[in-house]
């Protein structure tokens, strides 16, 4: 399976402690290098820069030859869709509403933090209602309601 992935996944998978289960559910996963410049920023956890200067085997970083400027989003989130079309990805993993818009509108089939950590806990990988909670202690920007009612529709509290 083809996977790319923009940077708002890999930084909270990073931070809850779960980025394994990126390899586990699609054995590799690329970036643009948009997106590892990203999460090499001073900013981001020092959990995330200590993740991307030590890249696993299994995430690969490749850049876009294509290089389609698409209103609103910042460049990791165009490069990672851009890289998507070119290579006919099976699956985009990012969070932003009008990122996925975007690739939606260019029929590239997506998921999210959220979509990954499901399939995670249907693999039996993690236990959904443990990884929410440590998303709700992030700074991720979801409603903990909809984390709470997306629990509950895979079998949770």
């Amino acid at each position: 399976m083809l996977v790319i992935a923009d940077s708002s996944p890999v930084i909270v998978l990073v931070n809850i402690g779960h980025i394994d289960v990126l390899p586990s559910l699609f054995g590799e996963v690329i970036i643009p290098a948009q997106v590892a410049t990203e999460l090499s920023r001073p900013a981001r956890p020092t959990a995330v820069r200590t993740f991307i200067s030590n890249c696993p085997a299994w995430l690969h970083i490749r850049t876009p030859t294509r290089a389609e400027q698409i209103p609103l989003l910042q460049e990791g989130e165009t490069a990672a869709i851009n890289l998507a079309a070119e290579l006919k990805a099976d699956l985009l993993l990012i969070d932003e509403v009008q990122g996925r818009r975007a690739a939606k509108e260019r029929s590239i089939p997506l998921t999210g933090t959220i979509g990954v950590l499901e399939l995670a806990a249907t693999a039996r990988l993690l236990d959904l209602q443990e990884a929410f909670e440590r998303v709700k202690k992030t700074d991720f920007w979801i409603s903990h309601r909809l984390l709470d009612e997306r629990l509950r529709l895979h079998g949770g509290k």
